[in-house]
């Protein structure tokens, strides 16, 4: 089965993004002999509609179910639309989560996770925003852990983008 993982980078290594649709990778799985591609999200920089694009794109490339986190209602429509399923995950590596898929301890999502334009909440779409009534006052040592996740995944980002940015610019040069 060809499963799709929001991921933070480009391995079965990298941690499972807590977002979905402003995640900066897609890892494309082969459950079954876990051969994949790391596919930089598209949607990643979109002003707005990241995660109804981030879905599209996702159902085009043949995915039947998707592993990731915070995902939202207008992404869920159309994972529903098109029959893909939908597991919620926000944490361990992309290896971890397949292995935890294959073994049917991932609850299917039958609900967005995330309210509509998440993405577009405060730090400039980091696409972890969730209605305030939906998420519980964390700890300090929560907040700690949620800062730093925070940290690593906009690293990543930022990593991913500037790759990109130096390949456009070597196509750029080739094509002068």
């Amino acid at each position: 089965m060809k499963i799709a993982i929001s991921s933070t980078g480009e391995t079965m290594e990298a941690q499972v993004s807590p977002v979905f649709g402003r995640c900066p990778v897609y890892l494309f799985v082969d459950t079954e002999t876990m051969q994949y591609e790391a596919v930089p999200n598209p949607a990643l920089s979109a002003p707005g509609g990241a995660g109804i694009q981030a879905a599209q794109f996702i159902v085009s490339r043949g995915a039947q179910a998707v592993l990731g986190g915070n995902i939202g209602p207008n992404a869920l429509q159309v994972f529903v639309a098109a029959g893909v399923s939908v597991y919620s995950i926000d944490r361990g590596t992309a290896r971890q989560a397949v292995k935890s898929f294959r073994s049917g301890r991932l609850a299917q999502v039958s609900g967005a996770t995330a309210g509509p334009n998440a993405g577009m909440g405060r730090r400039g779409g980091s696409g972890m925003a969730l209605p305030s009534s939906a998420v519980p006052s964390p700890g300090a040592a929560e907040a700690s852990t949620a800062r730093q996740e925070e940290i690593a995944t906009l690293e990543e980002q930022l990593r991913v983008l500037r790759k990109g940015l130096a390949d456009i610019s070597e196509r750029l040069g080739d094509l002068s």
